[in-house]
């Protein structure tokens, strides 16, 4: 993949996009070929962790008690449930839902994992949110720094992944530094690695499609 050019291409895309009132994402649509979904390992959901942030914050919950909890909290996570407040919400479809759409990523202490399986997993799962877990001596405000440059993978029932990789905001080689590191990541879940993509677009929140090269 020549950066390069893909830099160009980014620079030429916000060049082209016209001033908004507020900061435009992005976003990346990669189309497959050759890639039959009928096929479990065919399809994939991971998240990968690109040179730059593009997040400013992303919205995070968890589901701990005791000392993980009140740590949780000094880092600035608002979102915390215990097993109490698990239980409770789980037997409401609504409120899950609702937990669901409000946060990008959720962290959990293992011993929860099996009750947030039980109540959350067909909410969660489908949307690719299902809990990270982690160990009581986590490092919590590098989880929450990790997160503003994480980006989520998945491919389910149609052959594309679409993905934000950064903002207009951003440098044109930053953002082209993540679109390269996106490409490599799906290349190791590809059979056929890079030949696995039929095309690659490009676009602003409000702005038009562009093609790149990434071959």
């Amino acid at each position: 993949m020549d950066i390069n050019k893909l830099t160009e291409q980014v620079a030429k895309l916000k060049k082209e996009s016209k001033k908004r009132k507020f900061v435009e994402s992005i976003d990346l649509a990669i189309n497959f070929r050759d890639l039959d979904l009928k096929i479990p390992s065919n399809r994939f959901n991971f998240q990968t962790t690109l040179p730059h942030a593009f997040r400013k914050k992303p919205s995070v919950a968890i589901f701990a008690g005791g000392e993980l909890a009140v740590r949780a909290r000094s880092a600035g996570i608002k979102t915390v449930l215990g097993r109490t407040e698990l239980e409770a919400i789980g037997k409401t479809p609504k409120e899950i839902r609702k937990l669901a759409k409000k946060h990008d990523f959720f962290l959990a202490e293992p011993p929860l994992m099996p009750l947030i399986a039980r109540f959350l997993g067909k909410y969660l799962a489908p949307r690719g949110k299902m809990p990270q877990p982690i160990v009581p001596n986590a490092d919590i405000p590098t989880l929450l720094t990790r997160f503003t440059r994480t980006s989520k993978l998945r491919i389910k029932e149609n052959p594309v992944v679409l993905t934000k990789v950064g903002t207009v905001k951003m440098g044109n080689k930053e953002v082209a530094e993540n679109i390269e590191a996106i490409i490599h990541a799906l290349e190791g879940k590809l059979e056929k690695g890079i030949q696995n993509i039929r095309s690659v677009t490009i676009k602003t929140t409000m702005g038009n499609s562009m093609k790149i090269e990434v071959h």
